[in-house]
């Protein structure tokens, strides 16, 4: 069984389709880790978690936008914080609602981290000075300082290993704000949140070679970008 990741799908579907080829990913016999926000973004959310419940070893990291879908999904809550940064084209992919009890069950599943040995695999980041099983659940699902702090140490000539981890895989931050549409690799962590969401690819990893594959650009895959259609 080989072990891949993905980055942030936000209902990209003809892009995960793409990475799913491209990489000869198996639904049977490879296991998938979802970096987290498979919602939001691209109005075919519904499709994304259909897939994904296809594959028979699938786990999720939750990401900010599936707690806010899940929170629309279980309690009908639609902030503008949400529906402004795409929840509106979650909501759309249900036709208004409701969501099927398979999906709101995946999303209830997901993990604020996962251990795999000596990797981890986080949506946000955390506090490498501390054990990650002790953080709060808001620093896993929405820090930045992780990546920036890699970033930091590896332009200084300093790539020294933040944590405990042999690598740290992330996403929830698209590489496109450091002007790339590739995985960023800092010191030991690993942004794989390439844009798929926005103007940017998806991409799926493995785990262990770090051989990754892309999807095409999403606008050109879906007919434009979330919320342009």
């Amino acid at each position: 069984m080989k072990t891949f990741v993905v980055g942030d799908i936000h209902g990209a579907h003809k892009a995960l389709l793409q990475c799913f080829e491209r990489s000869n990913f198996h639904v049977r016999q490879d296991r998938l880790i979802v970096i987290g926000d498979v919602c939001d973004g691209y109005p075919y959310v519904k499709e994304c978690l259909d897939e994904l419940l296809k594959i028979q070893h699938c786990d999720l990291v939750t990401g900010n936008h599936d707690l806010w879908a899940l929170d629309w999904a279980l309690h009908g809550a639609k902030p503008m914080v949400w529906t402004s940064q795409g929840g509106d084209r979650t909501i759309l992919s249900y036709h208004g609602g409701p969501m099927p009890q398979a999906h709101v069950e995946f999303l209830k599943s997901g993990h604020l981290w996962i251990e795999r040995g000596d990797q981890v695999f986080v949506h946000g980041g955390f506090d490498p000075g501390r054990p990650i099983a002790g953080q709060n659940a808001e620093v896993l699902v929405w820090d930045r300082s992780l990546l920036a702090e890699a970033l930091k140490r590896q332009r200084a000539g300093s790539p020294h290993p933040l944590g405990p981890y042999r690598d740290i895989f992330i996403g929830h931050t698209p590489t496109e704000v450091y002007g790339t549409l590739q995985p960023l690799h800092a010191c030991n962590v690993w942004d794989i949140d390439t844009g798929a969401g926005w103007s940017g690819k998806l991409t799926i990893m493995d785990a262990d070679s770090k051989e990754y594959w892309q999807s095409d650009l999403t606008p050109g895959l879906h007919g434009g970008t979330p919320g342009r259609f």
